[in-house]
């Protein structure tokens, strides 16, 4: 698996695609399948973590009373 600091997260979903395909062939070992599993396990955190930061960035534009434009998280509650 690359190291984390150089990995992103399109890098991440590819690498999680082969080893999908890797585990469906079934011609790995067990030990193998294992590793490929714990690999996926790591690479779905990394992305659920990615995805979390990029939520958390996202920002929207409304206008107020006033007709100025504000800003506010995407996912405030109102």
């Amino acid at each position: 698996m690359a190291k984390k600091e150089n990995m992103t997260f399109e890098s991440a979903t590819a690498r999680l695609e082969e080893i999908v395909k890797l585990l469906e062939r079934g011609n790995s070992s067990l030990d193998e399948s294992l590793k490929l599993y714990e690999e996926g396990v790591a690479l779905v955190r990394f992305c659920n973590e990615a995805l979390d930061n990029a939520e958390k960035r996202i920002k929207i534009l409304t206008p107020s009373a006033n007709g100025d434009m504000i800003e506010k998280d995407f996912f405030e509650e109102e």
